[in-house]
């Protein structure tokens, strides 16, 4: 058997159909995994470039697991080698015009992007602005989340762990589901105001009309910490309230 890095995206593809009808043996499971280790060597590139070039410190992602591999083939009509989350990493800013700026950042330190954004259009309530970069054949996916947006992540993952891993598709409890697309609105509305805060106290204009009682600075750093305390207290209080999942495998 061909070892994963020499692969066709044929054999790739063949691998995929296995894994998306759940029909695996024991070299299929390795062959998986000796592919996924084949993202190591442009993973660190990447990471490596994003420290030298742009100065950040980009925390590494957990593996893609195999039962996720699986469901994202099973929930979306790609092919395996099209996947382009098998490998990645994080980058956490404070607002919405860095990450803007650490977008812009990356297209320009990396030859080939392909950029993801799901802040006007989220999935289920996720925002984030993702870049895909691709090194040697291989797309490593740079997240780069404001730190609002990887609170809200972080409380989506906490629900899906604990309560039903749908949760994040936008699936499970609809009660859940709303709350997490209300929330994620609000972090939305408040970030775009505070990016104008920043354009209007970093230019000349008067601004007294758009520089209204809730774009003010102290307005503004009180709504922020007020949804992260809201943030916090849904993951508190949703797990006891709905109760564990059955299946805590995912």
């Amino acid at each position: 058997m061909a070892e994963s890095s020499e692969l066709s995206k044929t054999q790739i593809d063949k691998l995929g159909e296995r894994l998306r009808r759940s029909d695996l043996t024991e070299s299929d499971l390795e062959l998986l995994d000796g592919y996924r280790r084949s993202f190591t060597e442009a993973y660190e590139h990447v990471v490596e470039l994003i420290r030298g070039r742009v100065g950040l410190q980009p925390s590494g992602r957990e593996a893609k697991s195999t039962a996720s591999i699986i469901d994202k083939l099973k929930r979306e009509s790609i092919r395996f080698s099209q996947m382009q989350d098998i490998a990645g990493c994080r980058i956490v800013v404070p607002a919405l015009l860095t990450q803007d700026e650490v977008v812009e950042w990356l297209k320009r330190v990396f030859e080939r992007t392909a950029i993801v954004d799901r802040r006007k259009q989220p999935s289920h309530g996720y925002r984030a602005g993702h870049v895909v970069v691709e090194y040697s054949g291989k797309p490593i996916e740079v997240q780069v989340r404001t730190s609002l947006q990887h609170r809200w992540a972080q409380l989506s993952e906490k629900l899906s762990d604990l309560v039903d891993n749908s949760i994040k598709y936008g699936g499970g409890d609809g009660d859940i589901a709303t709350i997490l697309s209300v929330m994620s609105a609000k972090i939305r509305t408040h970030e775009l105001a505070e990016a104008r805060h920043s354009e209007i106290m970093a230019s000349d204009e008067e601004g007294d009309e758009l520089y209204n009682e809730g774009m003010k600075l102290p307005n503004l750093m009180s709504e922020r910490l007020s949804i992260v305390q809201m943030l916090d207290a849904i993951g508190e209080v949703l797990p006891r309230m709905k109760g564990p999942k059955d299946d805590l495998s995912y």
